[in-house]
Protein backbone atom coordinates (compact mmCIF):
# COMPACT_ATOMS: atom_id res chain seq x y z
CA UNK A 1 0.00 0.00 0.00
CA UNK A 2 1.52 3.14 -1.04
CA UNK A 3 1.84 5.43 2.00
CA UNK A 4 0.00 8.78 1.45
CA UNK A 5 1.66 10.32 4.32
CA UNK A 6 4.79 10.16 2.58
CA UNK A 7 6.50 13.13 0.66
CA UNK A 8 9.90 13.02 -1.52
CA UNK A 9 12.87 15.14 -0.86
CA UNK A 10 14.82 15.25 -4.66
CA UNK A 11 13.70 14.83 -7.89
CA UNK A 12 14.71 11.58 -8.28
CA UNK A 13 12.35 10.30 -5.38
CA UNK A 14 9.38 12.23 -6.65
CA UNK A 15 10.07 10.02 -10.02
CA UNK A 16 10.13 6.58 -8.16
CA UNK A 17 7.14 7.48 -5.89
CA UNK A 18 5.15 8.89 -8.89
CA UNK A 19 5.33 5.39 -10.71
CA UNK A 20 4.44 3.48 -7.97
CA UNK A 21 1.59 5.68 -7.23
CA UNK A 22 0.68 5.26 -11.18
CA UNK A 23 -0.08 1.49 -10.32
CA UNK A 24 3.84 0.43 -11.75
CA UNK A 25 5.57 -2.15 -9.64
CA UNK A 26 8.71 -2.87 -11.22
CA UNK A 27 11.34 -0.83 -12.73
CA UNK A 28 13.65 -3.47 -14.38
CA UNK A 29 17.02 -0.91 -14.69
CA UNK A 30 20.31 -1.27 -16.85
CA UNK A 31 22.25 0.86 -14.82
CA UNK A 32 24.55 4.44 -15.24
CA UNK A 33 26.49 7.01 -14.00
CA UNK A 34 22.90 8.56 -14.51
CA UNK A 35 21.33 6.69 -12.09
CA UNK A 36 22.80 7.61 -8.25
CA UNK A 37 19.90 9.38 -7.83
CA UNK A 38 17.84 6.59 -8.19
CA UNK A 39 19.31 4.24 -6.22
CA UNK A 40 19.89 6.69 -3.54
CA UNK A 41 16.13 6.87 -3.92
CA UNK A 42 15.56 3.45 -3.89
CA UNK A 43 17.06 3.21 -0.54
CA UNK A 44 15.62 6.81 1.16
CA UNK A 45 11.94 5.15 0.35
CA UNK A 46 10.13 2.40 1.71
CA UNK A 47 9.18 -0.37 -0.51
CA UNK A 48 5.92 0.38 -0.92
CA UNK A 49 6.55 3.99 -2.06
CA UNK A 50 8.81 2.53 -4.93
CA UNK A 51 8.85 0.34 -7.52
CA UNK A 52 10.79 -3.30 -7.46
CA UNK A 53 13.86 -2.31 -9.02
CA UNK A 54 15.09 -5.52 -11.25
CA UNK A 55 18.76 -5.77 -12.37
CA UNK A 56 18.78 -6.63 -16.07
CA UNK A 57 22.29 -6.95 -17.53
CA UNK A 58 20.90 -6.36 -21.08
CA UNK A 59 18.35 -3.57 -22.00
CA UNK A 60 16.84 -5.91 -24.66
CA UNK A 61 15.50 -8.16 -21.59
CA UNK A 62 14.50 -5.42 -20.06
CA UNK A 63 11.77 -4.08 -22.65
CA UNK A 64 10.81 -7.43 -23.31
CA UNK A 65 10.19 -8.77 -19.58
CA UNK A 66 8.02 -5.66 -18.99
CA UNK A 67 6.19 -6.17 -22.55
CA UNK A 68 5.72 -10.07 -21.31
CA UNK A 69 4.24 -8.87 -17.82
CA UNK A 70 1.57 -6.78 -19.38
CA UNK A 71 0.71 -9.50 -21.64
CA UNK A 72 -0.30 -11.81 -18.36
CA UNK A 73 -1.30 -8.88 -16.45
CA UNK A 74 -2.48 -6.14 -18.30
CA UNK A 75 -0.20 -3.91 -16.10
CA UNK A 76 2.23 -1.84 -17.46
CA UNK A 77 6.16 -1.77 -16.13
CA UNK A 78 8.82 0.37 -16.51
CA UNK A 79 12.39 0.27 -17.72
CA UNK A 80 15.07 2.36 -16.72
CA UNK A 81 18.57 2.39 -19.04
CA UNK A 82 21.54 4.30 -19.10
CA UNK A 83 21.91 7.85 -21.41
CA UNK A 84 21.77 7.40 -25.31
CA UNK A 85 23.70 4.22 -25.21
CA UNK A 86 21.32 2.34 -23.28
CA UNK A 87 18.30 3.98 -25.41
CA UNK A 88 20.49 2.54 -28.16
CA UNK A 89 20.21 -1.16 -27.15
CA UNK A 90 16.16 -0.51 -26.01
CA UNK A 91 15.09 1.05 -29.09
CA UNK A 92 14.31 -2.44 -30.71
CA UNK A 93 12.30 -3.75 -27.65
CA UNK A 94 10.47 -0.18 -27.76
CA UNK A 95 9.25 -0.40 -31.44
CA UNK A 96 7.60 -3.99 -30.84
CA UNK A 97 5.66 -2.65 -27.44
CA UNK A 98 4.77 0.06 -29.84
CA UNK A 99 3.28 -2.20 -32.76
CA UNK A 100 1.75 -4.13 -30.13
CA UNK A 101 0.00 -1.35 -28.36
CA UNK A 102 1.94 -2.71 -25.23
CA UNK A 103 2.17 0.20 -22.90
CA UNK A 104 5.89 0.37 -21.28
CA UNK A 105 7.05 3.01 -19.31
CA UNK A 106 10.69 3.69 -20.79
CA UNK A 107 13.27 5.99 -18.91
CA UNK A 108 16.30 6.78 -19.95
CA UNK A 109 19.45 8.68 -18.43
CA UNK A 110 20.81 12.26 -19.96
CA UNK A 111 24.09 13.48 -19.94
CA UNK A 112 24.36 16.58 -17.42
CA UNK A 113 23.57 19.45 -18.82
CA UNK A 114 25.68 21.17 -16.38
CA UNK A 115 29.79 21.39 -16.67
CA UNK A 116 29.84 23.49 -12.89
CA UNK A 117 27.69 24.97 -10.38
CA UNK A 118 25.23 22.34 -9.64
CA UNK A 119 24.54 19.19 -7.62
CA UNK A 120 24.23 16.48 -10.55
CA UNK A 121 26.88 18.34 -12.94
CA UNK A 122 29.15 16.46 -15.22
CA UNK A 123 31.92 14.43 -13.34
CA UNK A 124 33.48 12.00 -16.40
CA UNK A 125 34.64 11.96 -19.98
CA UNK A 126 32.13 10.32 -20.92
CA UNK A 127 29.37 12.91 -20.02
CA UNK A 128 30.90 14.53 -22.92
CA UNK A 129 30.85 11.88 -25.41
CA UNK A 130 27.38 10.93 -25.08
CA UNK A 131 25.72 13.57 -25.29
CA UNK A 132 23.08 14.21 -27.84
CA UNK A 133 21.68 17.17 -29.55
CA UNK A 134 18.21 15.24 -29.71
CA UNK A 135 18.69 11.75 -27.72
CA UNK A 136 14.65 11.36 -27.64
CA UNK A 137 14.87 11.31 -31.21
CA UNK A 138 16.10 7.77 -31.39
CA UNK A 139 12.30 6.63 -29.68
CA UNK A 140 10.34 9.39 -30.72
CA UNK A 141 8.89 7.76 -34.06
CA UNK A 142 7.35 5.33 -31.87
CA UNK A 143 6.12 6.06 -28.43
CA UNK A 144 3.06 8.17 -27.41
CA UNK A 145 4.55 10.84 -25.20
CA UNK A 146 7.77 12.33 -24.84
CA UNK A 147 9.48 14.63 -22.29
CA UNK A 148 12.63 15.90 -21.09
CA UNK A 149 12.77 16.62 -17.20
CA UNK A 150 13.57 20.34 -16.64
CA UNK A 151 12.72 21.05 -12.79
CA UNK A 152 12.70 18.55 -9.61
CA UNK A 153 9.04 18.93 -9.70
CA UNK A 154 8.14 17.95 -12.92
CA UNK A 155 9.09 14.10 -11.76
CA UNK A 156 5.87 13.94 -9.77
CA UNK A 157 3.30 15.64 -12.61
CA UNK A 158 4.76 14.50 -15.86
CA UNK A 159 5.37 11.11 -14.98
CA UNK A 160 1.90 10.79 -13.81
CA UNK A 161 0.56 12.36 -17.05
CA UNK A 162 2.83 10.35 -18.86
CA UNK A 163 1.52 7.18 -17.25
CA UNK A 164 -1.96 8.09 -18.26
CA UNK A 165 -1.50 8.72 -21.35
CA UNK A 166 0.46 5.25 -21.40
CA UNK A 167 -2.58 3.27 -20.60
CA UNK A 168 -5.24 5.36 -22.74
CA UNK A 169 -6.26 3.66 -25.83
CA UNK A 170 -4.67 2.60 -28.20
CA UNK A 171 -2.26 2.27 -25.93
CA UNK A 172 1.65 2.27 -26.27
CA UNK A 173 4.94 3.01 -24.71
CA UNK A 174 5.78 6.47 -23.13
CA UNK A 175 9.65 8.03 -22.58
CA UNK A 176 10.97 10.66 -20.59
CA UNK A 177 14.75 11.53 -20.46
CA UNK A 178 16.23 12.72 -17.13
CA UNK A 179 18.77 14.85 -16.97
CA UNK A 180 21.22 14.15 -13.65
CA UNK A 181 20.48 17.87 -12.06
CA UNK A 182 16.69 17.61 -11.65
CA UNK A 183 17.27 13.97 -10.57
CA UNK A 184 19.23 15.24 -7.80
CA UNK A 185 17.95 18.45 -6.86
CA UNK A 186 15.67 19.30 -3.73
CA UNK A 187 11.97 19.85 -4.57
CA UNK A 188 11.08 23.09 -3.94
CA UNK A 189 9.44 24.25 -0.49
CA UNK A 190 5.74 23.87 -0.44
CA UNK A 191 5.59 21.19 -3.09
CA UNK A 192 3.01 18.15 -3.15
CA UNK A 193 2.06 15.51 -5.46
CA UNK A 194 -0.78 15.68 -7.72
CA UNK A 195 -3.19 13.26 -8.00
CA UNK A 196 -2.45 10.64 -10.25
CA UNK A 197 -4.78 12.07 -13.97
CA UNK A 198 -7.63 9.71 -15.00
CA UNK A 199 -7.08 7.70 -18.06
CA UNK A 200 -9.05 8.07 -20.93
CA UNK A 201 -12.32 5.70 -20.69
CA UNK A 202 -12.26 3.44 -24.05
CA UNK A 203 -14.22 4.71 -27.09
CA UNK A 204 -17.76 3.48 -27.19
CA UNK A 205 -19.10 2.48 -30.50
CA UNK A 206 -21.41 4.30 -32.75
CA UNK A 207 -24.76 3.13 -33.03
CA UNK A 208 -25.69 3.70 -36.58
CA UNK A 209 -22.24 2.13 -37.41
CA UNK A 210 -22.84 -1.03 -35.53
CA UNK A 211 -26.36 -1.17 -36.44
CA UNK A 212 -25.06 -1.21 -40.38
CA UNK A 213 -23.07 -3.84 -39.50
CA UNK A 214 -25.54 -6.10 -37.93
CA UNK A 215 -27.71 -5.61 -41.48
CA UNK A 216 -24.65 -6.17 -43.26
CA UNK A 217 -24.00 -9.46 -41.50
CA UNK A 218 -28.05 -10.48 -41.63
CA UNK A 219 -27.47 -9.98 -45.32
CA UNK A 220 -23.79 -12.06 -45.93
CA UNK A 221 -23.88 -15.56 -46.42
CA UNK A 222 -20.19 -16.07 -44.92
CA UNK A 223 -19.36 -12.83 -42.75
CA UNK A 224 -15.36 -13.38 -41.84
CA UNK A 225 -14.31 -11.98 -38.50
CA UNK A 226 -10.53 -11.45 -38.83
CA UNK A 227 -8.82 -11.01 -35.54
CA UNK A 228 -4.80 -11.57 -34.51
CA UNK A 229 -4.90 -10.43 -30.54
CA UNK A 230 -7.02 -10.51 -27.52
CA UNK A 231 -6.96 -8.16 -24.81
CA UNK A 232 -4.87 -9.45 -21.38
CA UNK A 233 -7.82 -10.21 -19.81
CA UNK A 234 -9.47 -12.64 -22.66
CA UNK A 235 -12.45 -10.39 -22.94
CA UNK A 236 -12.29 -10.16 -26.27
CA UNK A 237 -12.13 -13.98 -26.65
CA UNK A 238 -15.24 -14.56 -24.78
CA UNK A 239 -17.48 -11.92 -26.56
CA UNK A 240 -15.97 -12.72 -30.23
CA UNK A 241 -17.23 -16.30 -29.32
CA UNK A 242 -20.42 -15.36 -28.56
CA UNK A 243 -21.17 -13.08 -31.11
CA UNK A 244 -19.62 -15.80 -33.87
CA UNK A 245 -22.45 -18.47 -32.23
CA UNK A 246 -25.31 -15.81 -31.74
CA UNK A 247 -24.68 -14.33 -35.63
CA UNK A 248 -23.44 -17.57 -37.57
CA UNK A 249 -19.85 -15.61 -38.11
CA UNK A 250 -16.47 -17.42 -39.10
CA UNK A 251 -13.27 -16.63 -37.46
CA UNK A 252 -9.92 -16.35 -38.03
CA UNK A 253 -6.66 -15.36 -36.58
CA UNK A 254 -4.38 -14.81 -39.70
CA UNK A 255 -0.83 -13.63 -38.10
CA UNK A 256 -1.51 -14.24 -34.55
CA UNK A 257 0.26 -12.37 -32.67
CA UNK A 258 -1.83 -13.51 -29.19
CA UNK A 259 -4.21 -16.29 -29.93
CA UNK A 260 -7.62 -15.04 -29.26
CA UNK A 261 -10.15 -18.23 -29.82
CA UNK A 262 -9.68 -21.75 -27.96
CA UNK A 263 -8.71 -24.62 -30.34
CA UNK A 264 -12.13 -26.10 -30.33
CA UNK A 265 -13.98 -22.94 -30.83
CA UNK A 266 -16.43 -24.30 -33.38
CA UNK A 267 -16.08 -20.90 -35.59
CA UNK A 268 -12.31 -21.30 -35.87
CA UNK A 269 -11.79 -21.21 -38.98
CA UNK A 270 -7.58 -21.38 -38.63
CA UNK A 271 -5.29 -19.09 -39.45
CA UNK A 272 -4.76 -18.92 -42.85
CA UNK A 273 -5.77 -15.41 -44.46
CA UNK A 274 -6.65 -16.50 -47.96
CA UNK A 275 -8.39 -19.51 -47.27
CA UNK A 276 -10.43 -17.50 -44.34
CA UNK A 277 -11.66 -15.52 -46.97
CA UNK A 278 -12.29 -17.55 -49.86
CA UNK A 279 -15.67 -17.67 -49.91
CA UNK A 280 -15.99 -14.52 -47.79
CA UNK A 281 -19.01 -11.90 -48.47
CA UNK A 282 -18.30 -9.99 -45.94
CA UNK A 283 -14.78 -9.23 -43.70
CA UNK A 284 -14.97 -7.73 -40.14
CA UNK A 285 -11.48 -7.04 -39.34
CA UNK A 286 -11.35 -6.74 -35.51
CA UNK A 287 -8.61 -5.00 -34.29
CA UNK A 288 -5.89 -6.10 -36.94
CA UNK A 289 -3.17 -4.05 -38.20
CA UNK A 290 -2.15 -6.66 -41.01
CA UNK A 291 -5.14 -8.92 -42.06
CA UNK A 292 -4.22 -10.07 -44.95
CA UNK A 293 -1.11 -9.84 -47.66
CA UNK A 294 -2.91 -7.69 -50.26
CA UNK A 295 -1.06 -8.66 -53.06
CA UNK A 296 -1.51 -12.52 -52.54
CA UNK A 297 -4.74 -12.97 -50.35
CA UNK A 298 -6.88 -10.35 -49.88
CA UNK A 299 -10.75 -10.74 -50.47
CA UNK A 300 -12.91 -10.26 -53.61
CA UNK A 301 -13.89 -7.10 -54.86
CA UNK A 302 -17.34 -7.06 -53.83
CA UNK A 303 -16.63 -8.22 -50.73
CA UNK A 304 -17.35 -5.72 -47.73
CA UNK A 305 -15.02 -4.89 -45.56
CA UNK A 306 -15.50 -3.50 -42.33
CA UNK A 307 -12.28 -2.54 -39.64
CA UNK A 308 -13.11 -2.10 -35.81
CA UNK A 309 -10.56 -1.16 -33.07
CA UNK A 310 -9.37 2.05 -30.99
CA UNK A 311 -7.82 2.82 -33.96
CA UNK A 312 -9.31 1.55 -37.01
CA UNK A 313 -7.43 2.90 -39.72
CA UNK A 314 -4.32 2.17 -37.78
CA UNK A 315 -3.10 5.76 -38.58
CA UNK A 316 0.82 5.29 -37.21
CA UNK A 317 1.34 2.85 -40.51
CA UNK A 318 2.42 4.92 -43.15
CA UNK A 319 1.72 2.40 -45.62
CA UNK A 320 -2.05 0.65 -45.08
CA UNK A 321 -4.09 0.26 -48.48
CA UNK A 322 -6.91 -2.36 -46.86
CA UNK A 323 -10.26 -1.69 -48.68
CA UNK A 324 -12.68 -0.26 -45.87
CA UNK A 325 -16.01 0.52 -46.32
CA UNK A 326 -16.99 0.90 -43.22
CA UNK A 327 -14.34 2.10 -39.99
CA UNK A 328 -16.00 2.31 -35.99
CA UNK A 329 -13.78 3.70 -33.94
CA UNK A 330 -14.44 1.74 -30.57
CA UNK A 331 -12.99 -0.64 -27.67
CA UNK A 332 -13.61 -4.21 -29.45
CA UNK A 333 -14.84 -4.95 -26.03
CA UNK A 334 -17.51 -2.20 -26.35
CA UNK A 335 -17.87 -2.96 -30.60
CA UNK A 336 -19.01 -6.49 -29.63
CA UNK A 337 -21.26 -6.38 -26.87
CA UNK A 338 -23.19 -3.28 -28.66
CA UNK A 339 -23.59 -6.06 -31.74
CA UNK A 340 -24.90 -8.47 -29.35
CA UNK A 341 -27.76 -6.00 -28.53
CA UNK A 342 -29.10 -6.65 -32.09
CA UNK A 343 -31.54 -9.86 -32.52
CA UNK A 344 -29.85 -12.58 -34.97
CA UNK A 345 -31.88 -12.72 -38.28
CA UNK A 346 -33.50 -15.64 -39.02
CA UNK A 347 -30.71 -16.78 -41.39
CA UNK A 348 -28.20 -17.22 -38.23
CA UNK A 349 -28.93 -20.42 -38.10
CA UNK A 350 -27.88 -21.58 -41.13
CA UNK A 351 -24.55 -19.67 -41.30
CA UNK A 352 -23.73 -20.97 -38.19
CA UNK A 353 -24.33 -24.77 -39.78
CA UNK A 354 -22.54 -23.71 -42.57
CA UNK A 355 -19.04 -22.73 -40.75
CA UNK A 356 -19.28 -25.37 -38.40
CA UNK A 357 -19.71 -27.68 -41.10
CA UNK A 358 -16.71 -26.08 -42.90
CA UNK A 359 -14.59 -25.84 -40.03
CA UNK A 360 -14.84 -29.42 -38.73
CA UNK A 361 -14.00 -30.52 -42.53
CA UNK A 362 -10.99 -28.26 -42.12
CA UNK A 363 -10.32 -29.95 -39.12
CA UNK A 364 -10.42 -33.47 -40.14
CA UNK A 365 -8.38 -32.73 -42.91
CA UNK A 366 -5.50 -31.33 -41.09
CA UNK A 367 -2.32 -34.27 -41.62
CA UNK A 368 -0.98 -35.79 -38.56
CA UNK A 369 2.59 -34.24 -37.14
CA UNK A 370 5.65 -36.18 -38.65
CA UNK A 371 8.00 -37.19 -35.66
CA UNK A 372 10.52 -37.56 -38.00
CA UNK A 373 11.91 -41.17 -37.61
CA UNK A 374 15.40 -41.25 -36.99
CA UNK A 375 16.26 -37.90 -38.82
CA UNK A 376 15.00 -34.11 -38.31
CA UNK A 377 11.45 -33.78 -36.62
CA UNK A 378 8.83 -31.77 -38.17
CA UNK A 379 8.08 -28.24 -36.76
CA UNK A 380 3.92 -29.66 -36.37
CA UNK A 381 5.36 -32.33 -34.40
CA UNK A 382 7.50 -29.98 -31.60
CA UNK A 383 4.23 -27.91 -31.68
CA UNK A 384 1.94 -30.72 -30.85
CA UNK A 385 4.01 -32.05 -28.14
CA UNK A 386 4.62 -28.45 -26.73
CA UNK A 387 0.80 -28.28 -26.49
CA UNK A 388 0.25 -31.76 -25.06
CA UNK A 389 2.42 -30.10 -21.91
CA UNK A 390 -0.01 -27.42 -21.18
CA UNK A 391 -2.27 -27.35 -18.92
CA UNK A 392 -5.02 -24.41 -18.41
CA UNK A 393 -3.13 -21.90 -17.17
CA UNK A 394 0.33 -22.51 -19.30
CA UNK A 395 1.54 -20.00 -21.77
CA UNK A 396 4.18 -20.01 -24.42
CA UNK A 397 5.64 -16.94 -26.23
CA UNK A 398 6.48 -18.04 -29.47
CA UNK A 399 9.70 -16.30 -31.89
CA UNK A 400 9.72 -18.13 -34.95
CA UNK A 401 8.95 -21.13 -33.52
CA UNK A 402 5.05 -22.91 -32.54
CA UNK A 403 2.57 -23.89 -35.25
CA UNK A 404 -0.82 -22.54 -33.73
CA UNK A 405 -2.82 -25.47 -36.47
CA UNK A 406 -1.65 -28.32 -34.41
CA UNK A 407 -1.63 -26.86 -31.23
CA UNK A 408 -4.89 -27.73 -28.43
CA UNK A 409 -4.67 -24.62 -27.06
CA UNK A 410 -7.55 -24.49 -24.35
CA UNK A 411 -8.61 -21.04 -24.53
CA UNK A 412 -7.15 -16.94 -25.33
CA UNK A 413 -3.62 -15.81 -24.72
CA UNK A 414 -1.94 -19.14 -24.41
CA UNK A 415 0.53 -18.65 -27.18
CA UNK A 416 1.98 -15.22 -27.84
CA UNK A 417 3.73 -14.77 -30.76
CA UNK A 418 6.14 -12.16 -32.31
CA UNK A 419 5.18 -8.86 -33.10
CA UNK A 420 4.61 -8.07 -36.68
CA UNK A 421 7.52 -5.21 -35.80
CA UNK A 422 9.89 -8.06 -36.45
CA UNK A 423 12.26 -7.18 -33.42
CA UNK A 424 13.96 -10.65 -32.42
CA UNK A 425 15.34 -11.83 -29.19
CA UNK A 426 12.07 -10.94 -27.91
CA UNK A 427 10.47 -14.20 -26.46
CA UNK A 428 12.85 -15.74 -24.12
CA UNK A 429 12.71 -12.50 -21.90
CA UNK A 430 8.95 -11.86 -22.41
CA UNK A 431 8.54 -15.03 -21.20
CA UNK A 432 11.04 -14.12 -18.38
CA UNK A 433 8.55 -11.00 -17.58
CA UNK A 434 5.62 -13.59 -17.49
CA UNK A 435 6.84 -16.02 -14.94
CA UNK A 436 7.68 -12.65 -12.86
CA UNK A 437 4.30 -12.44 -12.84
CA UNK A 438 3.17 -15.88 -12.13
CA UNK A 439 6.03 -17.90 -10.55
CA UNK A 440 3.21 -20.94 -9.84
CA UNK A 441 2.39 -20.65 -14.24
CA UNK A 442 4.37 -22.64 -16.50
CA UNK A 443 6.10 -20.54 -19.17
CA UNK A 444 7.86 -21.38 -22.04
CA UNK A 445 9.85 -19.84 -24.49
CA UNK A 446 10.07 -21.51 -28.26
CA UNK A 447 12.33 -19.71 -30.46
CA UNK A 448 14.10 -20.45 -33.50
CA UNK A 449 18.42 -20.99 -33.23
CA UNK A 450 18.58 -17.61 -34.42
CA UNK A 451 16.27 -15.92 -32.74
CA UNK A 452 17.91 -17.76 -29.57
CA UNK A 453 21.18 -15.85 -30.27
CA UNK A 454 19.55 -12.50 -30.66
CA UNK A 455 17.92 -12.83 -26.98
CA UNK A 456 21.37 -12.25 -25.58
CA UNK A 457 20.98 -15.81 -23.87
CA UNK A 458 23.90 -15.60 -21.28
CA UNK A 459 21.86 -12.41 -19.76
CA UNK A 460 18.50 -14.32 -19.83
CA UNK A 461 19.77 -17.17 -18.53
CA UNK A 462 21.48 -15.06 -16.09
CA UNK A 463 18.51 -13.57 -15.04
CA UNK A 464 16.16 -16.63 -14.66
CA UNK A 465 18.90 -18.14 -12.20
CA UNK A 466 18.91 -14.56 -10.26
CA UNK A 467 15.19 -14.06 -9.84
CA UNK A 468 14.40 -17.83 -9.62
CA UNK A 469 12.45 -18.07 -12.61
CA UNK A 470 12.12 -21.60 -14.03
CA UNK A 471 10.96 -20.98 -17.29
CA UNK A 472 11.19 -23.72 -19.96
CA UNK A 473 13.30 -22.35 -23.19
CA UNK A 474 12.73 -24.38 -26.30
CA UNK A 475 15.07 -24.15 -29.33
CA UNK A 476 13.66 -25.03 -32.46
CA UNK A 477 17.04 -25.50 -34.15
CA UNK A 478 17.95 -26.04 -38.06
CA UNK A 479 21.29 -24.03 -38.27
CA UNK A 480 19.94 -21.39 -40.19
CA UNK A 481 17.64 -18.13 -40.73
CA UNK A 482 14.93 -20.33 -42.11
CA UNK A 483 12.92 -17.18 -43.03
CA UNK A 484 15.70 -15.75 -45.06
CA UNK A 485 16.00 -18.83 -46.98
CA UNK A 486 12.68 -19.09 -47.67
CA UNK A 487 12.18 -15.25 -49.05
CA UNK A 488 14.72 -16.19 -50.99
CA UNK A 489 13.63 -19.72 -52.55
CA UNK A 490 10.22 -18.19 -53.37
CA UNK A 491 11.75 -14.70 -54.47
CA UNK A 492 14.14 -16.27 -56.78
CA UNK A 493 12.80 -20.19 -57.43
CA UNK A 494 14.72 -20.66 -60.30
CA UNK A 495 17.95 -18.26 -59.25
CA UNK A 496 21.25 -19.03 -59.23
CA UNK A 497 21.15 -19.12 -54.98
CA UNK A 498 18.53 -21.93 -54.82
CA UNK A 499 20.83 -24.00 -57.21
CA UNK A 500 23.75 -23.40 -54.61
CA UNK A 501 24.40 -25.76 -51.81
CA UNK A 502 24.14 -23.15 -49.17
CA UNK A 503 22.06 -20.00 -49.66
CA UNK A 504 24.74 -17.21 -48.95
CA UNK A 505 24.28 -15.09 -45.41
CA UNK A 506 21.87 -17.92 -44.12
CA UNK A 507 23.71 -20.88 -42.48
CA UNK A 508 24.02 -20.23 -38.89
CA UNK A 509 26.84 -22.88 -38.70
CA UNK A 510 28.97 -23.89 -37.01
CA UNK A 511 26.75 -23.39 -34.32
CA UNK A 512 28.08 -23.12 -30.18
CA UNK A 513 26.50 -25.73 -28.07
CA UNK A 514 23.54 -24.36 -26.39
CA UNK A 515 22.90 -26.95 -23.94
CA UNK A 516 26.51 -25.49 -22.69
CA UNK A 517 25.35 -21.73 -22.55
CA UNK A 518 22.72 -22.81 -20.73
CA UNK A 519 24.21 -24.81 -18.32
CA UNK A 520 26.60 -21.89 -17.13
CA UNK A 521 23.58 -20.78 -15.27
CA UNK A 522 23.33 -23.89 -13.63
CA UNK A 523 19.90 -24.90 -15.56
CA UNK A 524 18.91 -28.14 -16.60
CA UNK A 525 20.02 -28.79 -20.72
CA UNK A 526 19.09 -31.34 -23.15
CA UNK A 527 20.03 -32.16 -26.79
CA UNK A 528 17.09 -33.88 -28.43
CA UNK A 529 17.76 -35.61 -31.45
CA UNK A 530 14.70 -37.50 -32.59
CA UNK A 531 11.39 -36.98 -32.24
CA UNK A 532 10.26 -39.68 -30.72
CA UNK A 533 12.49 -38.82 -27.93
CA UNK A 534 10.67 -35.04 -27.41
CA UNK A 535 7.25 -36.44 -25.10
CA UNK A 536 9.84 -37.65 -22.54
CA UNK A 537 12.11 -34.55 -22.51
CA UNK A 538 9.07 -32.62 -22.19
CA UNK A 539 7.70 -34.25 -19.10
CA UNK A 540 11.22 -34.49 -17.82
CA UNK A 541 11.28 -30.47 -18.00
CA UNK A 542 8.58 -30.08 -16.32
CA UNK A 543 9.16 -31.90 -13.66
CA UNK A 544 12.66 -30.72 -12.87
CA UNK A 545 10.65 -26.82 -12.95
CA UNK A 546 7.72 -27.78 -10.72
CA UNK A 547 10.29 -30.06 -8.21
CA UNK A 548 13.47 -27.82 -8.21
CA UNK A 549 11.83 -25.01 -9.39
CA UNK A 550 15.22 -24.76 -12.04
CA UNK A 551 15.24 -23.34 -15.67
CA UNK A 552 15.39 -26.20 -18.50
CA UNK A 553 16.46 -25.60 -22.03
CA UNK A 554 16.22 -28.18 -24.76
CA UNK A 555 18.00 -28.18 -27.72
CA UNK A 556 15.69 -29.90 -30.60
CA UNK A 557 17.29 -30.89 -34.42
CA UNK A 558 13.97 -29.87 -36.37
CA UNK A 559 13.65 -29.96 -40.06
CA UNK A 560 13.50 -27.01 -42.38
CA UNK A 561 10.64 -26.36 -43.75
CA UNK A 562 8.96 -24.08 -46.99
CA UNK A 563 6.25 -23.91 -45.37
CA UNK A 564 7.08 -22.19 -42.15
Amino acid sequence: MLDQTARPKTGGEALLMALKASGIDYLFANAGTDFPPIIEGLVQLSESDAPTPITVPHETAGMAMAHGHWLVTGRPQAVMVHVNVGLANAVMGVINAASDNVPVFVLSGRTPLTETGRKGGRMTPIQYGQEMYDQTSLVRDVVKFDYELRYPEQADSVTKRAASLMVSAPEGPVYMSLPKEPLTEALPDGFAPVPVPASAQPAAPDAEAIATLAAWISEAKMPVVLCQRSDPQGRVSALLSRCAEAFGLAVSEPFSIRNVLASDDPALLGYNPKAATAEADLVIVLDSGVPWIEAVSAPGKDVRVAHIGPDPLFRRMPVRGYRTDLAITADPVMALEALLLHEPDTTAVARRQSVHAKVALLRSALPEPDAGGDGPMSAEWMSACISDIMNDSAVAFSELGLLLPHMTLKGPNRVFSNVHAGGLGWAMPAALGAQLADRDRLVIACVGDGSYMFANPVTCHQIAEALSLPILTIIKNNAMWNAVRRSVVKGYPDGAAVRQNRIPLTSLEPLPDFTQVARASRAHAERIERGADLPAALRRAVEIIRTERRQVLLDLSVAASDDH
